[in-house]
Parts: structure tokens; C-alpha cells; sequence
């Protein structure tokens, strides 16, 4: 078995390592998430290169008795060095990271994973502000469905009905799906006289035709040509809330840094 391993890979973080080395958290298409150590001191090229957000071709070295790995080389492709000159394309970013940290890499889809998340770092380095945090929603749309989370969105989790393209529907949390109108007033009035410890029955929102037409649209292009396809100002708040609230039932939290540059506005 070779111990010297050539990847693809995408550098999520890097954090100190002792005195002088780094440890990389990297994606790649093959192992998912995986650590290696960077050796070198603060003016290393090789440290310089191993960067958050950059891509490229990776050459490892596996050590068979620490059971570690270890970066060699690393050419980088992309770069990316627009991702830092605009604020919430830095915020949308990082957050694409966590996530991904957070998921595990996809849970197993590993080259859809690397290809999801280049196209997105590609995606933001064009985008203004508005336009960031509209390539993070349908990142996180794309990404819940790599893990196998995202509802069916054309028709009704309780009665199968269709659902008309411009119906205002209702996503229920813990049922994971929409529901007509008529079977959501039938939820309310069932749970009428429910207790306060089953408030959570009643744990939904609405989304419009509009927000599942953006999400419909943008789930079938490539994530630069989603900047060109902007949704009204009201189906952009509730496809955020939808992207969220479905990966947040899959990974069984919600991330912070989803919601980083919404708080730094308020």
C-alpha cells in the first residue's frame, strides 16, 4: 500500500498544532473529511498555501504507526482571494465550511460534496452582499439534500394531494414536510387543546409558491448562474428559513454562523 496519497481537496480550516506546525481539516472526494499536518515555520510557502477556502491537487504522506497524515506539496487551483474583500462573502463562506465540518462531509457523498462547495466559493467571489446570502441558502438547500433530508415539495405530507405551484403551503418541523392548507387548519384544530408540552405539534410556517419556485429554479443551475435569479424580498426570507429549518433537523442543530452577518445588521 502506497503511503504517498495525490487528492483533490478543499481546505476547510487550519488551527495551531504545537509550536510551529498546523493542522488542516481538508474535504476531499475520496476520504471525505479528513486532518493532516502542515510542518513549518510562518513564512512556509507550503503554510502560506494551505489556506482556508483554497483548492487544489494535494500530495499526503500517510505514516502507518502514528496513523496520520502529513501535507508535502500543494497546488493549489483556486484561490479565491475576493472571497475576503466583501464582508458577507467571508460570512457566507465560513459558514459554508461549518457546515460541511458540521455534516461530516456530506455524509458520504463526498465528490458531489467537493463539487457542491467549490462551485459555491466560486459563486461568492462574484457576488455582492444580497447575492451571498442567497448562494448560501441554496447552498444549504442543495446540501440537505446530499444528506437524504429535504422534503418533497409538490405535494402534501398528510392527504399526498398536489400542491399548486402558487399555494401558500405550510412546512411542518417535526413532520419534515408541507401540508396542504386544508390538512394544516386540521392539524391546528386538533391540536386546539393540546398541552403546552406538545406546542411543538403546532411548530410551522408558511412558505409561498414563490419561495418554492426560487428554490425549484436554483436546485437545477449551477450556483453562478443562481446570481442572476433573485427571488422577491419575501420568498427570500422564507427560503432561508426553509433551507435552514431542514438542515437543522438533519444535523440535529442549528449552526450559528447561518445567521452571522443577519446579526451583525440588526
Amino acid at each position: 500500500m502506497s503511503r504517498t496519497l495525490v487528492r483533490e481537496v478543499l481546505v476547510l480550516s487550519v488551527r495551531s498544532s504545537g509550536e510551529s506546525n498546523r493542522e488542516a481539516t481538508l474535504l476531499s472526494a475520496e476520504e471525505g473529511i479528513v486532518r493532516a499536518t502542515v510542518f513549518g515555520g510562518p513564512k512556509s510557502k507550503l503554510r502560506a498555501h494551505v489556506a482556508p477556502f483554497h483548492s487544489g491537487t494535494m500530495w499526503l504522506y500517510r505514516d502507518p504507526v502514528r496513523d496520520s497524515l502529513k501535507v508535502t506539496d500543494f497546488d493549489v487551483r483556486s484561490w479565491r482571494p475576493l472571497l475576503r474583500e466583501l464582508l458577507e462573502r467571508s460570512w457566507a463562506a465560513t459558514a459554508v465550511m461549518d457546515t460541511i465540518r458540521s455534516s461530516h462531509g456530506g455524509g458520504g457523498a463526498w465528490p458531489e460534496a467537493l463539487a457542491l462547495a467549490d462551485g459555491t466559493l466560486d459563486a461568492l467571489e462574484l457576488a455582492d452582499a444580497d447575492g451571498a446570502a442567497l448562494a448560501l441558502v441554496r447552498f444549504l438547500w442543495k446540501w440537505a439534500d446530499l444528506l437524504g433530508g429535504r422534503p418533497e415539495m409538490d405535494s402534501c405530507g398528510a392527504c399526498a394531494c398536489r400542491l399548486a405551484a402558487d399555494e401558500v403551503v405550510w412546512y411542518f418541523r417535526r413532520e419534515t414536510a408541507f401540508r396542504c392548507r386544508r390538512c394544516a387548519s386540521s392539524a391546528t384544530a386538533a391540536a386546539s387543546g393540546a398541552s403546552a408540552g406538545d406546542a411543538d405539534t403546532l411548530a410551522r410556517f408558511a412558505v409561498s409558491g414563490g419561495a418554492r419556485a426560487w428554490l425549484r429554479a436554483v436546485d437545477g443551475l449551477d450556483a453562478k448562474s443562481c446570481l442572476r435569479v433573485a427571488p422577491d424580498a419575501v420568498s427570500a426570507v422564507q427560503a432561508k428559513r426553509l433551507a435552514t429549518e431542514v438542515l437543522s433537523e438533519a444535523l440535529g442543530r442549528r449552526l450559528a454562523s447561518w445567521d452571522g452577518w443577519d446579526a451583525a445588521r440588526r
